[in-house]
């Protein structure tokens, strides 16, 4: 059955571009995102549409904070490259406009759980619960990537306008949280996988539930492989339960979620990597790179090492001679764009290409982990998921058959050789080829896998950044201008970010206890979470 309502917004989006300065008052006023509901006539399309927008903000400057300056650096995808930012995450001395964006920015949480709260109503009246299971798979979505960044934060008892000044739940207790919400989802979504939204209400999957289904259940193995060391029992349990699943997980690249919201206007990560590009040289020619955003040495290192195809739609080639793909070191100090830093190889993301929140081959990646690594019943072998993984993200990107890349067991990653030569990186950051090796010991078969998935996952800095706090993998170029006066240890990295100082003066009670009581440690960016502890 089709569901159909007297009006549905599509959410106007409003250009409304301008270029970063780092300051968060920016974040509350741009206008880019979908439009304000109407207050006493909710359309369910409106409502959706502007849940969607909570996981990756359409808003230029939100994802530029959250996906760019914290996971794309963190991640090891992305480079600062704009000389005027003197208090970065890459360089750990950033300051709170920087790092409070996912709890404080009013482009997440309040967006979040007003439009939750329409689409619950939506339900109760008319009987219909796979809005509001769809919702709360998006939820999900949304809400990890805050925790991953922060830890404990406020969840069971976030109101429906958002609010965050309540009590923090310990980050075991909201992955307890979001597992329950994705069975509850997928049991009703089950029940009702024949049913269908309007497409304008779901520009994700067009309203086929049953690739919302998959999504959710890819979430969840997502999360269990997060846990894994701290949790085994409870790892085990989500992730066989997710590929046991009536409809199982994610198995092709048109069942990827994707949020395909862009074309009219541009996606927010190709506004924000060009942001202060330099458009034309001196002599006259046009700059062919980006931004403030750069590509990262460390992946074109691996990339370059491997001779990997992927390398021209993840990027543009670089303005130093000689050298097809090169990029920047992250955590440095950052030199001059005009005359320098813009030679480097740009980010390249179509403007009207959709925002990635979850794809095959990381699924596949997922899988094999679990099975090499931890012994999940994953059902299947783990090179099998491996290649498969691989076969995967070259069909999404297009870049051709993948059998001579998976063959190759002589590569390695190239070592960064600075073309500006103040950078150079002489170390070889990993020893891992590309074929997989049957007999290789747990860690050679980890990393080996790390390394495809890290590749597979780009341009998703956010997930990369939660993969490299729990395993160490890949081994990525440490910081050398490390400015956080001993916090943070370069040869690990920020391992979440502080909480916001307005959560000292508007929360204090709470976020002191979650300090003393969840965090296992101080309000530092050194203090590992819950589930990266053994690490």
């Amino acid at each position: 059955m089709k569901y159909t309502f007297s009006k549905i917004f599509a959410g106007l989006m409003l250009f409304g571009a301008v270029s970063c300065t780092a300051n968060y008052e920016e974040i509350n006023s741009n206008p880019y995102q979908p439009g304000d509901l109407i207050a006493d006539d909710y359309g369910l399309g409106a409502a959706m549409n502007a849940l969607a927008g909570c996981v990756i903000s359409p808003d230029v400057n939100t994802t530029q904070f959250t996906d760019c300056l914290l996971g794309g650096t963190q991640g090891g995808y992305f480079a600062d490259a704009n000389a005027n930012w003197k208090s970065t995450i890459s360089n750990y001395n950033p300051t709170d406009d920087w790092t409070r964006v996912f709890l404080k920015s009013d482009k997440v949480i309040p967006i979040l759980y007003s439009n939750l709260n329409v689409i619950k109503s939506f339900s109760e009246q008319s009987n219909n619960p796979v809005p509001l299971a769809i919702a709360n798979v998006i939820k999900v979505a949304t809400m990890h990537r805050v925790a991953d960044t922060f830890g404990p934060i406020p969840y069971s008892e976030i109101g429906a306008d958002g609010k965050i000044a309540t009590p923090y739940d310990s980050l075991e207790k909201v992955y307890d949280k979001f597992f329950e919400e994705l069975d509850e989802a997928v049991k009703v979504l089950t029940e009702n996988q024949n049913a269908a939204l309007v497409k304008e209400a779901d520009y994700v999957y067009g309203g086929d539930i049953k690739k919302w289904i998959k999504f959710a259940n890819s979430l969840k193995l997502r999360l269990a492989l997060r846990i894994a060391e701290v949790a085994p029992a409870k790892a085990r349990e989500m992730a066989e339960s997710a590929v046991s699943s009536e409809l199982g997980v994610i198995t092709t690249n048109d069942e990827n979620a994707t949020w395909k919201y862009f074309g009219t206007i541009s996606n927010p990560m190709n506004v924000a990597v060009n942001y202060n590009k330099v458009d034309i040289h001196a002599d006259g020619s046009k700059c062919l790179t980006s931004g403030d955003t750069h590509a990262a040495a460390d992946i074109i290192c691996y990339m370059n090492g491997y001779n990997d195809p992927r390398r021209e739609f993840y990027f543009s080639k670089s303005e130093w001679e000689g050298l097809d793909y090169c990029g920047l070191r992250r955590g440095i100090v950052i030199p001059d764009h005009v005359t320098v830093g813009h030679k480097y190889s740009g980010v390249k993301i179509d403007p009207a290409a959709p925002a990635i929140w979850m794809n095959a081959a990381e699924v596949a990646f997922l899988r094999a982990e679990g099975t090499a690594v931890y012994g999940f019943n994953m059902g299947g072998s783990a090179e099998q998921f491996y290649n498969d993984g691989i076969r995967l993200s070259f069909e999404q990107w297009g870049a051709g058959d993948a059998a001579a890349y998976m063959a190759d067991n002589k590569s390695k990653p190239e070592i960064y050789n600075d073309p500006n030569s103040v950078n150079t990186f002489n170390e070889q950051l990993s020893n891992i080829t590309v074929q997989w090796k049957s007999g290789a010991s747990k860690e050679e078969m980890q990393e080996r896998i790390l390394i495809q998935k890290w590749i597979a996952n780009y341009p998703l800095g956010n997930e990369a950044w939660a993969d490299y706090r729990r395993t160490g993998l890949p081994h990525l170029i440490p910081v050398s201008a490390n400015f956080s006066n001993g916090e943070v240890l370069s040869s690990r990295g920020a391992r979440r970010m502080r909480y916001p100082l307005d959560e000292y003066i508007s929360n204090t009670e709470n976020v002191s206890n979650a300090v003393s009581n969840y965090l296992g440690g101080p309000d530092l960016m050194s203090t590992d979470l819950w589930w990266a502890r053994k690490n």
